[in-house]
């Protein structure tokens, strides 16, 4: 049986690269919404303490060290785990009379976060970060 050629799995570290960089990026944006006020109405900030601001502050935070790569496997399992809280705690339990299905609640893009941080996390930072740069590879 012959396998099919893909010809682009030369570009599959620099793509994987990319993929964590602007996740951790688009990441971070939701965290400077909540702690910072940015790039929304400041007057949906969560209150300094509550559990959306503790979560605005691990997407902050967690977000940059995606993007640059720093202690990658560990903060993109933390950004995971609190992903999968936010689906089952705010879309699937609070919303929409228990609808589970992600279309239903609005829950997509917080699963898919989830998949894709669980991914980093096993994966590491990867040919462009600063974990590959000082050698904490995997």
């Amino acid at each position: 049986m012959n396998k099919i050629q893909n010809p682009f799995s030369g570009f599959s570290e620099g793509a994987y690269s990319l993929m964590r960089i602007v996740t951790g990026f688009l990441f971070s944006f939701h965290g400077a919404q909540k702690v910072l006020g940015l790039l929304g109405d400041p007057a949906m900030s969560p209150p300094v303490g509550s559990e959306m601001w503790i979560g605005g502050v691990i997407e902050l935070v967690a977000g940059f060290l995606i993007l640059i790569g720093l202690l990658t496997p560990f903060f993109a399992f933390l950004a995971s785990g609190e992903m999968a809280v936010a689906y089952f705690q705010f879309h699937w339990k609070f919303v929409f009379d228990n609808n589970f299905f992600p279309i239903m609640n609005h829950g997509e893009l917080a699963v898919v976060y989830c998949f894709v941080f669980l991914f980093i996390a096993t994966r590491g930072g990867g040919k462009w970060s600063v974990d590959n740069i000082s050698g904490r590879r995997r």
